[in-house]
């Protein structure tokens, strides 16, 4: 069922994880999906999106791109990330503004996934929606501001707001440069599994087909939401980090298979040189502390959190890595 008949959501980084989930789940509720990209053509022809979806050649750094691309929609989902880590500073609220502006002009919703960034160690270890946010790392002090602004935007009433926050990503079509795919090989029969954490701290991992289908969930309840909406996604939570790992031996058919430590020492050698290496010992901390993000928001609101059983969920998540030996 569905009130979507009409609607239309404009997507902004449909090519990524999070943003081309989300796309699936709109086109699924029966919305009319169009998608940003600076090259449609190609994007078309390799996203491995529906046909139904209509790409809009544009920049997400490019306003009146965006601002055309979003003529008539009822939701923005901003699902935008620099690739690799690169460039927060210069790139990511930039093309946040252009949303809001978008979304501003449209009368639209916008929708951000967020992250656990935004939180430091006062806010550990159950994370609510109003947690207090004192990041200590420059991203993180990025997607405080993010969040600042969209809330400010709503606060104008030209546009309506929702954040969904939500742990780790892990899906099947999750990009290489998840951190799912440092735990197995992409492209390779499972054979062992690296962990980058503390093996006795928690961690939260989003299911991505689930993760879009909560926000999808939300937006079609836009009449009960207030203007500028948050929610928290607890998805598969591991009170021992170290049995994510466990399990995917337990999936993949390789319940031997030795769990490795990430080599973080090697990724210290190569920070001075490597950008990306740099980034991920930033966000290195959220490895060797708990973070739990606390959903009784969303239950309350959805009356459920869609939820994949988690052999399920990473079984379709190692096949769309090609990480599944034959076997199993």
């Amino acid at each position: 069922m569905t009130n979507a008949a009409g609607k239309t959501a404009l997507v902004i980084g449909a090519t990524g994880g999070i943003g081309g989930e989300v796309a699936r789940s709109l086109l699924a509720h029966g919305w009319h999906v169009r998608a940003l990209h600076r090259r449609p053509e190609q994007a078309a022809a390799t996203a491995g999106l529906p046909a139904a979806v209509a790409w809009v050649a544009g920049d997400a750094m490019d306003g009146e791109a965006v601002l055309a691309a979003a003529t008539g929609a009822d939701v923005i989902v901003h699902a935008a990330n620099p690739p690799g880590y690169r460039n927060w500073k210069g790139l990511a609220l930039p093309m946040l503004d252009h949303s809001i502006a978008a979304a501003e002009a449209a009368g639209a919703r916008l929708v951000l996934p967020g992250t656990v960034y935004n939180f430091g160690p006062d806010a550990w270890p159950r994370l609510g929606e109003d947690s207090p946010q004192h990041p200590r790392t420059r991203k993180g002090a990025i997607r405080v501001e993010m969040e600042r602004r969209i809330e400010a935007a709503a606060g104008r009433g030209r546009m309506r707001a929702l954040i969904v926050r939500a742990g780790d990503f892990f899906g099947p079509r999750a990009t290489a440069n998840s951190w799912f795919a440092q735990i197995v090989k992409p492209g390779r029969p499972l054979a062992a599994v690296t962990y980058p954490g503390r093996r006795d701290a928690g961690h939260a991992w989003a299911y991505l087909p689930d993760l879009a289908e909560t926000m999808v969930r939300l937006v079609e309840r836009e009449a009960e939401l207030p203007a500028f909406a948050r929610f928290h996604f607890r998805g598969h939570w591991f009170e021992h980090g170290v049995d994510l790992a466990d399990a995917v031996r337990r999936v993949g058919g390789r319940p031997a298979a030795p769990i490795r430590r990430f080599p973080w020492v090697a990724v210290y050698a190569g920070a001075p040189f490597v950008t990306l290496f740099r980034e991920l010992l930033e966000m290195r901390y959220l490895w060797k502390e708990p973070l739990a993000l606390d959903n009784a928001r969303l239950v309350a609101f959805l009356g459920e959190e869609p939820h994949t059983p988690l052999d399920k969920a990473l079984r379709a998540t190692m096949a769309g890595l090609g990480a599944m030996p034959a076997a199993a």
